[in-house]
């Protein structure tokens, strides 16, 4: 059996072990000075029904999806980043928080067989796998949501994913494209536009 490919963000974290700690505690820190985090909850909460299953993908310290559960739905959060998850389940829980790859996302085998109606992924996550394996990952999203669940994703130009390539990737998989913006309060998406929230549907 092949080793599983080592993602961008471990190998980032193993050069400065410290990244992580200095990552969240920026977050704990915007928070404490009443700086506003929550723009893709927001979103992500008017795109979903009331009470709905959410994974967030690449959840980190559990901002978006933290803040998701506050708002009554039942969350999933998934990241490859042991400390983050962590500091996950210490401030934040009122949801589920798993340490994972989403390139081999397989949520039944932790034990939630249940689809998702809404997966985000926020805060260019898909620029820190592993070379090579954005189709995978878009792949088990695909197989996480219910049928004509949304998948929302944000990523900045200029990162190692090409917008054109993720939504052909998605497409391949069967994550049809709904709505393209250029930020998370739903400005729309222009030829120039340097950043993407693509809103794509499971067909």
């Amino acid at each position: 059996m092949s080793e599983r490919p080592r993602s961008r963000w471990e190998e980032m974290t193993e050069r400065n072990p410290e990244h992580s700690v200095w990552y969240a505690d920026r977050f704990r820190q915007m928070a404490a000075a009443g700086q506003d985090l929550d723009g893709e909850a927001r979103m992500i909460d008017a795109l979903a029904g009331r009470g709905a299953r959410i994974l967030d993908a690449g959840s980190g310290p559990g901002r978006v999806g933290g803040e998701l559960a506050r708002r009554g739905h039942t969350v999933v959060g998934v990241d490859i980043d042991p400390y983050l998850i962590s500091v996950a389940q210490q401030d934040h829980p009122s949801a589920t928080w798993l340490v994972g790859d989403l390139s081999a996302l397989d949520l039944p085998a932790a034990g939630i067989a249940d689809p998702f109606d809404v997966i985000v992924c926020a805060g260019n996550v898909l620029t820190f796998l592993a070379p090579g394996t954005l189709g995978d990952a878009l792949a088990g999203m695909r197989a996480h949501l219910v049928p004509g669940g949304r998948a929302v994703i944000g990523l900045g130009a200029g990162r190692g994913v090409e917008f054109r390539e993720l939504l052909d990737d998605a497409q391949r998989v069967g994550l049809a494209t709904d709505v393209l913006l250029s930020t998370w309060d739903l400005r729309p998406f222009e030829a120039d536009s340097d950043f993407l929230v693509a809103v794509l549907r499971a067909v």
